[in-house]
């Protein structure tokens, strides 16, 4: 029997419901991080009650759409890589704020980042993603998304601290503090935190590695498969390293550390949602 106007219409109606949905709790997650944003740049960060319960708006915001599009199994699309992402983000540095005064001075910087991945994520929130595949255990799967979440999450906060010290050594350089660098960590304590962050990022890239290495065995029935993902994180593995090393033995720091990070943290963008952003969005586009 051939449906009637009202049955199409109202079969088209429910298939819209799903995107309609999706675009809105995008933009809800996305309005969550403007409170944070705002009070990061209109005023020095101090742990009152406004400080705290705008970063935890944001982060509920992200959290809840990252339930929301993970909700019945894990989701490829870039949309809900870049809200876990933020959400991971947003949970460490809320552990941080919690014990380090330093930190919560960064909220305008990274705030500000992260409220463009958010626009980003709302953007492509409709984008097909490509289905997960694989035979690996379920257990070895969730153990290598988690660890390469909290990869990028702590790469992320180790770049926008690299990124604090790299400004205020450019406004002592030439003597003129701006408003922002006011408002941001004094070098050095940019700099420890940078180098607590990117420890502790190798340690759990180290682990996400290796969690590769074994999913390629089951997988595969090999330890190395070089794809784009797998190489240039192996090359942020070796860059964060060299790093730490040298940072460990001659002391390196400044703006040659300042671009070292930036370069790690480009190839992890680039091994996450940047190959997500590829296969995802231009080569989803028809010819």
């Amino acid at each position: 029997m051939r449906p009637t106007i009202d049955q199409a219409g109202w079969h088209r109606y429910s298939a819209a419901m799903p995107n309609f949905l999706t675009t809105l709790d995008s933009l809800f997650a996305l309005a969550c991080l403007l409170p944070a944003l705002f009070l990061g740049w209109v005023r020095p960060a101090r742990p009152d009650g406004a400080f705290w319960a705008s970063l935890a708006l944001a982060a509920f915001g992200p959290g809840a759409s990252s339930a929301f599009l993970i909700l019945g199994g894990w989701h490829t699309s870039l949309a809900s890589a870049l809200w876990v992402s933020i959400s991971a983000t947003l949970l460490i540095y809320l552990g941080l704020c919690l014990s380090s005064a330093p930190a919560r001075r960064l909220l305008g910087l990274l705030m500000s980042y992260l409220a463009l991945l958010a626009l980003i994520a709302a953007i492509w929130s409709q984008t097909p993603e490509r289905p997960l595949i694989g035979s690996a255990p379920s257990g070895w799967l969730a153990l290598h998304i988690l660890v390469s979440v909290g990869t990028y999450a702590l790469a992320t906060l180790a770049a926008v601290a690299a990124l604090a010290a790299f400004l205020q050594e450019q406004a002592l350089k030439k003597k003129q503090p701006t408003k922002l660098t006011r408002q941001l960590p004094a070098m050095a304590e940019s700099e420890n935190m940078t180098f607590s962050l990117l420890l502790g990022g190798e340690a759990v890239l180290g682990v996400g590695v290796l969690s590769g290495f074994l999913l390629n065995v089951i997988e595969r029935g090999q330890w190395l498969h070089l794809d784009h993902k797998t190489l240039l994180s192996l090359l942020a593995f070796l860059v964060i390293g060299a790093l730490l090393a040298a940072h460990h033995s001659i002391g390196t720091r400044g703006r040659l550390a300042t671009r070292l990070i930036l370069l790690a943290y480009l190839l992890l963008t680039l091994a996450y949602p940047g190959v997500k952003f590829v296969t995802d969005v231009l080569m989803a586009r028809p010819a």
